[in-house]
């Protein structure tokens, strides 16, 4: 999968180098070390995006102006340049214009401390959640978001001036409308897929046949988009925002009946996000017909025994793993796969 990663002005570091085994690799630092960033740098590479940040502006390095990522997947050389004026995309020396057979090399799910916020946090999280995998699943998923989000700015802009004109909020009614039911047929969909594959992780990975696991779609508008909008036209102007639609749309999440994020406890609510997580995974070996990269931050170390060891079994034995760690003690028995140090920006093998 991923052979070699160089990245250059990507957050704290300056240059950096590493080469990658197929199965696990670790990472091992102090925290602030930047062995984090060694992950989301793979995944800016793959994918032109991070799962950190919404945006790649705080990925240039403190007083540069640019960032530039590089490596080899599949034979392939991928290399991508940002700064805020330009980015350049190239697979194999030859620039890409559009996106689609570099994109199609490389798919990446995430697991993380923060993941805990997809269950008890607000709406945003799941949504990011969705919108990381539909990404990577349908190619007409990105086009579509964005689509929407550029309506929703621009109408959003016109409901907070200082004089909102209705036929100029109305303009931009047919796109929002247009693409927002595109984009929640899309969403519902993908709960649809990953409701049977998140309630089997969340069975294996709790060990309790009984503890069960449900996930719902909940779309931000109703089946009549269009009516939906010129209803909530009155309390639009005195909040000043859109307040229907796609960005609204959140996913349900219940444990035994309950909503979890109210009643689950701490455990609980660890283990459907680590569901969540590995039904991602598995919805990329089930449609894409390859596993992913699996970039595991720092993880291991906040899970109970029972848990770390469900999840170590059910994550797919094929895919590529690159773990952060501050130690690895937790490591019970011995799993192959080279181990790095990093240190002052430094990596070496141990």
């Amino acid at each position: 999968m991923l052979a070699e990663l160089q990245l250059r002005n990507f957050r704290c570091f300056d240059a950096l180098a590493v080469e990658f085994a197929p199965g696990f690799n670790f990472f091992i630092a102090q925290n602030g070390q930047g062995k984090t960033s060694i992950l989301e740098a793979a995944c800016v590479l793959l994918r032109l995006q991070s799962q950190r940040s919404s945006t790649l502006a705080p990925v240039v390095r403190f007083g540069e102006k640019a960032f530039g990522v590089s490596g080899r997947v599949m034979d392939h050389r991928l290399e991508f340049r940002y700064s805020a004026l330009r980015r350049k995309v190239s697979l194999d020396g030859i620039e890409q214009r559009p996106l689609g057979e570099y994109l199609r090399l490389g798919r990446v799910v995430s697991f993380a401390n923060t993941d805990i916020e997809l269950v008890r946090g607000g709406s945003e999280a799941r949504r990011r959640y969705l919108d990381f995998l539909g990404t990577q699943i349908d190619s007409l998923y990105r086009p579509t978001l964005r689509a929407y989000e550029r309506a929703l700015r621009s109408r959003n802009a016109l409901l907070k001036s200082a004089h909102p004109r209705p036929r100029e909020i109305a303009a931009y009614d047919l796109p929002l409308i247009e693409h927002g039911t595109k984009l929640g047929v899309m969403r519902a969909r993908l709960v649809e897929r990953l409701a049977p594959l998140a309630g089997e992780a969340h069975r294996q990975v709790s060990a309790s046949a009984e503890e069960s696991l449900r996930i719902r779609f909940a779309p931000g508008n109703g089946e009549d988009f269009a009516a939906d909008l010129a209803n909530s036209h009155p309390k639009e102007l005195r909040l000043r925002q859109t307040i229907v639609g796609p960005h609204r749309d959140d996913i349900e999440l219940a444990v035994e009946r309950k909503d979890a994020q109210q009643y689950a406890s701490e455990g609980q609510q660890r283990t459907v996000a680590l569901a969540l997580k590995i039904a991602q995974a598995r919805m990329f070996q089930l449609e894409e017909g390859t596993a992913p990269l699996l970039l595991l931050d720092d993880i291991f170390g906040e899970l109970d025994p029972g848990r770390r060891n469900a999840l170590l079994a059910h994550l797919p034995a094929d895919a590529q793993k690159l773990v952060t760690a501050t130690t690895m003690q937790w490591r019970e028995n011995h799993i192959a796969g080279p181990v790095f140090e990093l240190r002052e920006r430094q990596l070496k093998a141990l």
